[in-house]
């Protein structure tokens, strides 16, 4: 035990063990969230996300957790609300200044790197806190892309992940049934089955957001009538 613990407690500076506490307690904040799958597809990407409402008086499609960020991608979240509208809305922001100003897409890597370098600002300096999200933000540039930002800023591209409560639960699932180049249908499937599996309530279409990429089509998100389907 140091003698001075709290010093480290309260701000985003090293303790003597190498940990950052407050990127810690963001992480667990994260592992409380709602879970979100987000995986690659034949041609397309695909994503997934419960929609945790525990309030029965809630209107449900007030709730989203499966955004467009721009017409070639998407993106979700885990954690705290407030903390992942805000950065969905920077990464919006950072696709549309490039569209702006050089009129073209924006790769997908470009908008990871530019939400890992936004949120590690929060890491560095005192008088804040790291956001307690993750983000998996994909779309398709040159081929489909799908990336992982967690609140330690760092981030990572994957074939298929999971962030929320039921990240390791989830990933296992992928590991022993997802596949390269699933069609489409296929994986939106797979991702709805390990949502309702894992999920410790009834998962119904109005709990449900579901989104997707092709390639040469604009980013979807389907009606609660369409997920029905899938159910």
């Amino acid at each position: 035990m140091y003698p001075n613990i709290q010093a480290y407690d309260r701000g985003v500076m090293f303790n003597p063990d190498g940990r950052l506490f407050q990127v810690e307690y963001a992480k667990e904040a994260v592992r409380k969230g709602a879970t979100s799958i987000g995986m690659l597809a034949k041609d397309s990407v695909v994503f997934i996300a419960h929609k945790n409402i525990t309030d029965p008086l809630a209107v449900p499609t007030t709730i989203q957790k499966v955004f467009m960020v721009d017409s070639h991608i998407g993106a979700t979240y885990s954690g705290m609300v407030a903390d992942g509208l805000h950065i969905i809305d920077i990464a919006r922001d950072s696709a549309q200044q490039h569209r702006f100003v050089f009129n073209e897409i924006k790769s997908i890597e470009s908008i990871a790197k530019d939400l890992a370098s936004y949120m590690m600002q929060a890491t560095q300096y005192g008088g804040i806190r790291p956001y307690a999200v993750s983000i998996l933000i994909g779309g398709i540039d040159e081929e489909p892309r799908l990336f992982e930002i967690e609140p330690g800023a760092s981030f990572l591209g994957y074939k298929a992940d999971a962030i929320g409560s039921g990240k390791k639960a989830a990933s296992d699932i992928l590991i022993k049934e997802y596949k390269d180049n699933m069609p489409l249908e296929d994986a939106i499937s797979l991702g709805v089955k390990i949502i309702k599996k894992i999920s410790e309530t009834k998962i119904n279409s109005e709990n449900l957001d579901v989104g997707y990429v092709q390639d040469g089509h604009e980013f979807t998100i389907l009606e609660p009538s369409e997920i029905e389907k899938y159910l």
